[in-house]
């Protein structure tokens, strides 16, 4: 087998924790076995020759992914266990490979040595959901000074913050002693969005705040500060903007009647509003303002109760921007009421209105914008020559269209849609340039997961935004938000 890299060297230690990451890909269908030896390297030598071998682990990399976090009994020679144990965690990345640059500094740090002043060096440290913390990072150790400059660094925004930019950072000063007992300075907490406020030339700031010392003494103000000269966002994903239509034809059901899709129960969701709080949900991950364009299609709307096929449901034609999922859903019971459910059910107008929007974004040079249509649908489509001829045009463009097929109608025309099975034709033949198309009966995931709904729902996402932008010879351009595509590796 192949032999990944090493840790660095933990000294004087009988507790490490080490900082270094490995990245292996994972396959699913396939058994990975993986060993891991701990040595104990002599204080002269680095090689690991003269090092006493302190115990191996054998497991899978399947068991680790699938416990998260193992923790077995290091054997030594002759597979007898001693005392020690080593623990591996496991992370998903994503098939993200954003990665920021942080250069901290620190100034008036607390002097904890006697003869000489503190050897500070900084550690961050993500908070999980479940409450433990990762750490992400440790500096090195900058010896006898109270204002140290550390070394910049690269770490990924997946190992930050999980791709959570609101996800709470904990930072600590250290003065690292030659027995390992190191000193405590101070700490401080941050999150990633904070840490963005070091671009283009500002800096951020921290008190270093020791609690006993705070909790003991009235006149104590800190241990210090903390500065964050740069933060450099290395992205490469484009922004994905997602936009939503909802179905309001009659074939779902008069609203009032319990049998409706759109049936307005005053505790329970319908089915669109599971299907979209589901979908929308995943995608909301994705989306880079997390703001959603609403539309409708397929109902009589007033004041003149015409029908139309792509009104904003807000009522808002400037602006049918909702704020988050939670938004659109509000914007969806609030007209709801004010609607006459109406047909036909046409897809192409929708689908032609994102397509605009999308080839207004071709005039720019490099990738940025890439549009994804997610359609909620009862099923049986009216105008299916002009939708193909829709799809065939927007197959050119950067987007890409999510039908959700709601309720239990018989869903044949979608799967025609979505060009799994065949490649897709306008009516005068010609074909998709690439399947832009995704078809996901609700039904069958309505008691599945969320992770199950999510691959099923953006599987092929990723590789169509790709497909498009490899097709124009353009790379995806580097952002400054943070975008995330989960494929699956550890």
């Amino acid at each position: 087998g192949a032999i990944l890299p090493r840790t660095e060297v933990i000294r004087t230690c009988i507790n490490p924790v080490f900082s270094k990451l490995f990245t292996v890909d994972f396959y699913f269908e396939e058994v990975q076995r993986l060993r891991f030896e701990v040595h104990d390297i002599s204080s002269n030598h680095n090689g690991l020759k003269e090092a006493d071998f302190l115990g191996g682990m054998e497991c899978t990399l399947g068991q680790i992914v699938s416990q998260r976090k193992l923790s077995k009994s290091l054997l030594k020679h002759g597979n007898t266990a001693g005392k020690s144990s080593i623990t591996v965690i496991a992370e998903e990345l994503s098939g993200n490979d954003d990665y920021v640059e942080l250069s901290f500094s620190a100034r008036k740090l607390d002097d904890k040595d006697f003869f000489s002043k503190s050897d500070p060096f900084l550690e961050i440290f993500r908070m999980n959901d479940d409450a433990t913390q990762q750490l992400v990072h440790r500096t090195e150790v900058v010896m006898n000074n109270l204002n140290p400059a550390w070394k910049t660094f690269k770490v990924s925004v997946n190992s930050l913050c999980s791709g959570d930019q609101d996800r709470r950072l904990k930072c600590i000063v250290w003065d690292w002693d030659s027995n390992g007992k190191h000193d405590f300075i101070g700490e401080f907490s941050s999150t990633f969005k904070e840490m963005r406020g070091a671009m283009e030339g500002r800096q951020v700031q921290w008190e270093c705040i020791n609690p006993k010392y705070k909790a003991k003494k009235k006149s104590y103000k800190n241990s210090g500060i903390v500065i964050l000269n740069q933060c450099k966002h290395h992205g490469t994903l484009t922004f994905l903007v997602f936009q939503v239509a909802i179905d309001f034809t009659a074939s779902n059901g008069d609203p009032r009647n319990s049998c409706s899709l759109h049936y307005i129960h005053p505790y329970q969701p319908n089915e669109y509003l599971k299907a979209l709080v589901a979908v929308g949900e995943i995608c909301q991950d994705y989306d880079s303002d997390k703001m959603f364009p609403a539309f409708g299609f397929g109902a009589r709307i007033p004041p003149e109760y015409k029908v139309s096929h792509d009104f904003a449901i807000n009522f808002n034609e400037d602006n049918p921007e909702c704020a988050g999922i939670q938004g659109v859903v509000e914007a969806y019971q609030s007209c709801l009421p004010k609607l006459q459910l109406y047909g036909p059910t046409n897809i192409a107008p929708i689908i032609q209105k994102v397509a605009k929007s999308a080839s207004e974004e071709t005039n720019t040079k490099e990738a940025s914008q890439y549009f994804i249509l997610l359609i909620l649908t009862d099923g049986v489509i009216t105008d299916m020559a002009d939708t193909r001829e829709a799809i065939v045009h927007a197959s050119h463009l950067p987007m890409s269209v999510i039908i959700v097929g709601v309720g239990n109608a018989d869903f044949s025309d979608m799967q025609m849609l979505d060009g799994d099975d065949g490649i897709l034709r306008s009516p005068k033949g010609e074909p998709v340039l690439r399947d832009i198309v995704q078809f996901v009966p609700f039904r069958n995931f309505k008691h599945a997961s969320p992770a199950a709904l999510a691959k099923s729902v953006l599987a092929e996402v990723p590789n169509q935004v790709v497909d498009y932008y490899n097709g124009k010879g353009i790379k995806p351009k580097c952002v400054s938000e943070y975008e995330s595509s989960r494929t699956l590796a550890p």
